[in-house]
């Protein structure tokens, strides 16, 4: 696998010598590819030297253990940290996904359930903005359809990095994981007899898409406007600034009502659309693509069900992966890191498999 290590080191010469190029930036969106590509290659090429440097400490102690033992104990204790460089060095060299350094869109939706889905998908958009604080990310709701009682029926926030992600670290190469029914288990806000219901709420993760990776005809949009409306359907606007938008190639339809502005609202619809194709046309191209590789984890159909939160126990379980822990309430105050990292070894495992078979 290391023989691959030789392209992109060339890769990465070339990746400096254009981002050094005067008129680059001219081109905000593609100085930022660039940037990504080169901070990924540079990763890479970090783990590489590192990796290279030990077989070569591991070689002079070895040497030098003939006249004196004691660096055979230092040549055993550089192996151990050869063989840890040379896992790290695996995993960077495993294919990723071309979206995996994008920003990301999540969509909550409110389930079976009624109105305790609703709120439960409320719980879900906290967990996420904490999970982004602690990262250091920056969340925006585009759009949100609150229920009575302060959930959401319907929520679209876009969670984006600050700067250039490492490998693996970007918003969507993490939160995709997250795509899929989330089921809760607990005693209802309008539960007087305290019995503990079942309800869900479903998520859709796409990659932010820009302009120049989804081109969006206006000639095959139809544009309508009406009033936005706030819980129980009752109108909370004068004018006629909500917008709902249909692709008529694909039939997609997107509506957004959360800003003051018409224009404002289309902008925030256009870009929801944009993440929309981009995913649609990145599902087809992984069916259409029969040797293509697609782990348990990231195959799992949307519809199904992907995680429990039970409140009694205080457990979160996800079905995908095994994982299970009894710290619930942590797990909603943002701290989902161990959750997803079960998902990305998962993926990470299937994946190498499917290279070394």
């Amino acid at each position: 696998m290391f023989e691959a290590v030789d392209g992109l080191v060339d890769e990465h010469a070339r990746l400096e010598v254009r981002l050094a190029e005067p008129g680059l930036h001219a081109d905000p969106s593609l100085a930022k590819r660039l940037n990504q590509r080169y901070a990924e290659l540079s990763s890479v090429l970090r783990a590489y030297r590192d990796w290279q440097q030990l077989v070569e400490d591991i070689g002079a102690a070895k040497e030098l253990a003939a006249e004196d033992p004691s660096f055979a104990e230092e040549a055993a204790e550089l192996a151990g940290r050869q063989e840890a460089a040379e896992e790290r060095l695996r995993h960077l060299l495993v294919p990723r996904d071309a979206t995996d350094s994008k920003d990301a869109i999540l969509e909550i939706k409110s389930g079976e359930g009624g109105e305790e889905s609703a709120l439960f998908a409320g719980d879900l958009l906290r967990m996420y903005s904490r999970y982004a604080e602690q990262r250091g990310w920056r969340t925006e709701v585009l759009d949100a359809t609150e229920s009575d009682l302060g959930g959401y029926k319907s929520v679209t926030v876009a969670v984006k990095a600050k700067g250039t992600s490492e490998p693996g670290e970007a918003p969507y190469a993490l939160l995709k994981f997250e795509g899929g029914v989330h089921r809760v288990q607990r005693v209802p806000v309008t539960e007087s007899q305290g019995r503990v219901h079942t309800s869900a709420a479903g998520v859709l993760v796409m990659p932010e898409a820009e302009p120049v990776d989804v081109t969006v005809d206006e000639k095959e949009l139809r544009i309508d406007v009406f009033r936005s409306s706030g819980p129980g359907g009752q109108s909370v606007n004068t004018t006629d600034s909500a917008v709902r938008i249909t692709h008529l190639p694909t039939g997609l339809v997107v509506s957004c009502q959360n800003e003051k502005s018409q224009l404002q609202n289309k902008e925030q619809a256009l870009r929801i659309l944009r993440s929309r194709l981009l995913q649609a046309a990145q599902d087809a191209a992984q069916a259409e693509a029969s040797d293509a590789r697609r782990s348990q984890v990231r195959t799992v159909d949307r519809s199904e069900r992907i995680r429990t939160y039970n409140y009694p126990e205080n457990r979160i379980s996800d079905h995908r992966t095994g994982y299970k822990s009894y710290n619930l309430d942590q797990v909603l105050n943002g701290d989902l890191a161990p959750v997803i990292a079960s998902c990305v070894a998962a993926d990470l495992t299937a994946r190498l498999e499917a290279i070394e078979s």
